[in-house]
């Protein structure tokens, strides 16, 4: 079974498409987070959702 952990992003609503792009971008990129979730609100806010898989290492002896 595949563990996650999880990071939420909330965005204000004067955040542009650009810079939300840019943010999500460094995330995945530097963090290895991948987009779980995302919630755009009709004041323009938005949600945001990360998740990353948790490597669990096992013992060999």
């Amino acid at each position: 079974m595949l563990d996650y952990s999880y990071l939420v992003l909330h965005l204000p609503r004067g955040t542009t498409r650009d810079v939300a792009r840019q943010i999500l971008t460094e995330h995945a990129e530097y963090g290895g987070w991948e987009l779980d979730r995302l919630r755009l609100y009709p004041d323009g806010r938005r949600d945001v959702r990360l998740r990353r898989k948790i490597i669990r290492v096992t013992r060999t002896m």
